[in-house]
């Protein structure tokens, strides 16, 4: 599920979370040309192979599977509890974390490699100091 509109307010909560002025937001990431290492996000210079001026610009997968997790129980005041913190293995390559949501923060719900899909959605309520939404990515069982 996209969020319904990102026209006139909403602002990428991470750098890496693009919002074009027509179109659904996407996750933005580099590929090593050199060695085919992904990232979020962009560099310069290949954490893997250190090859310098062979990182390519790309568009991250929208599926991936569950590499790991935790249930959140306390946190800082004004956010809901239980939560899931999950570290995702994205389909063609990059590890992401965020929150896996609509599901049940229940062990006996949750599997190890289970197949999530990327969201995006408003990011819990937070605002800028003008008033405008902040849009994030969460993951979410796959169909």
């Amino acid at each position: 599920m996209t969020a319904p509109s990102t026209t006139h307010t909403s602002k990428p909560a991470v750098d890496y979370l693009k919002i074009p002025a027509t179109g659904e937001p996407y996750l933005a990431g580099c590929v090593c040309d050199s060695c085919g290492a992904t990232y979020t996000g962009t560099r310069k210079v290949c954490a893997h192979c250190s090859a310098r001026g062979q990182m390519r610009d790309i568009r991250l997968a929208e599926h991936g599977r569950l590499y790991s997790y935790a249930i959140v129980h306390r946190s800082f005041p004004g956010i809901e509890v239980p939560f899931i913190s999950a570290v995702v293995d994205l389909d063609g390559g990059g590890t992401l974390k965020g929150n896996l949501m609509d599901i049940e923060a229940d062990p006996e719900k949750i599997q190890f490699d289970m197949p999530v899909r990327v969201v995006f959605r408003d990011a819990l309520g937070r605002k800028d100091k003008d008033g405008n939404h902040y849009l994030s990515y969460f993951f979410v069982p796959a169909d």
